[in-house]
């Protein structure tokens, strides 16, 4: 009887929370339409609000905030549960994330446009632009403090980093010797700038050859940097001119300005033993800490931003490069960013110890190659990357479907994404 009276308020919630079909409102980051009108389902769709309500209630999360889109139309923009449970404040639409390396996808738009000027080749060396990567070492062993290291076969290119064959690393994901040299460099610490940064990981061995294994790195981190030297402007500045007002993504930025504090969510924490969620009290991820512009602008995990922002961003993508009028990429670019880059070697996206079977990567985000086993609802071509925060988007071409799912829970997990995914694509009738 509850999840009947749930799933009843939640249709009800849907027909008031969008603007009259095929309008776009200030409130709507694209034209809304009917779910019918661009071949999906509404009754179906009302399914994936649930079932994010469902999580909410079980504990699991918090709040999450849903956004599909389908031919360039808005059919579904939901908030269920809290963005504060400690002080009963609501989820909205409106809401604004840590989105983590969701961050990934944007920086590398940033290269990419760079690319298409002519300004920056994809195979070209880092070193041309970045001389503290000139020369690289491999690691091979160690003794004490005495490493022995191999001369790179080849340069690390800007297509390495890009696609994460860069043999650089993160230093929290492996437990490998180069992996403990980046913690003691306290790579990606908050208090360095991006040009210290870099200049820290040019001085450290690479974990494998460039351009023989995929391991997620901070390479995207570099591409940042590699961006302020060629466009001589800081990162958060040409990303500003050149992605976020074009397209119009007024609360995605390197910090919470003030006038969006309210609408700030808090971040959760889950227990690895019991799952409950606590408040995350880690110093560098507070909420005073997000509110100021930060010394360090990662490439790689540092943006805030709303469902409808990356929304808008994520349709740019599908449209091959533009949105209203703006044009970012060139179609062919956005093709070559949506195909499979990966060598042989290395054929499968690979984190830690989990191998995502079926899922290769195009240059800068996901590229779904093959069945991805236990998830047969899952096409081919699709795109897609999540944040550290358990945030999630997808693109699927073929479809022409776009989908941000936003929750605020660490550490990272798949469940929002996974309960949801095949409900959406369920949905879709022609």
């Amino acid at each position: 009887m509850q999840t009947v009276v749930t799933t009843l308020l939640l249709l009800a919630l849907t027909v008031n929370a969008l603007p009259a079909a095929d309008t776009a409102t200030m409130e709507s980051p694209l034209p809304v339409a009917k779910p019918a009108k661009v071949g999906m389902s509404a009754r179906v769709l009302d399914q994936a609000t649930a079932t994010l309500q469902d999580m909410v209630d079980d504990e699991k999360i918090a709040g999450a905030v849903i956004a599909v889109a389908r031919k360039g139309k808005l059919v579904l923009h939901e908030a269920v549960g809290e963005a504060d449970r400690e002080v009963m404040k609501p989820m909205e639409t409106n809401t604004v994330f840590r989105i983590y390396s969701m961050t990934k996808p944007i920086t590398s738009t940033a290269v990419m446009m760079l690319v298409d000027e002519g300004r920056i080749g994809l195979d070209d060396p880092v070193s041309k632009y970045l001389p503290e990567f000139d020369n690289p070492q491999v690691y091979v062993s160690h003794k004490g403090q005495t490493i022995e290291s191999v001369p790179a076969k080849r340069a690390i290119t800007v297509r390495d980093l890009l696609r994460h064959t860069s043999g650089l690393t993160y230093g929290f994901f492996g437990n490998s010797h180069v992996d403990s040299l980046y913690q003691q460099s306290a790579i990606l610490f908050p208090f360095f700038d991006l040009t210290s940064t870099v200049e820290k990981i040019g001085k450290l061995p690479l974990l494998y050859q460039p351009g023989t294994r995929f391991n997620y790195s901070v390479s995207t981190d570099v591409l940042g940097r590699l961006v302020e030297v060629v466009s001589e402007q800081t990162f958060d500045e040409f990303l500003d001119e050149r992605v976020f007002t074009p397209l119009g993504m007024e609360d995605t930025d390197f910090y919470v300005h003030p006038e969006s504090e309210e609408r700030f969510a808090a971040l959760y924490v889950a227990d690895e033993t019991t799952d409950e969620l606590a408040v995350d009290t880690d110093p560098s991820r507070t909420r005073g800490f997000a509110l100021n512009r930060p010394k360090l602008l990662s490439g790689g995990g540092g943006l805030f931003s709303t469902s409808g922002d990356y929304l808008r961003f994520c349709q740019m993508l599908l449209n091959k490069g533009e949105l209203d009028g703006v044009r970012l990429l060139k179609p062919a670019t956005v093709e070559t960013m949506s195909t499979n880059q990966l060598p042989e070697s290395s054929p499968n996206v690979i984190i830690g110890p989990e191998t995502r079977e079926g899922v290769g990567f195009g240059l800068g985000l996901s590229v779904v190659v093959d069945d991805v086993p236990g998830s047969p609802h899952v096409p081919r071509g699709e795109l897609g990357w999540g944040g550290m925060a358990s945030t999630h988007f997808w693109l699927s071409p073929q479809h022409d479907l776009a989908v941000v799912v936003l929750t605020q829970r660490i550490p990272f997990s798949f469940q929002a994404e996974a309960a949801v995914k095949p409900i959406v694509y369920r949905a879709i009738r022609r």
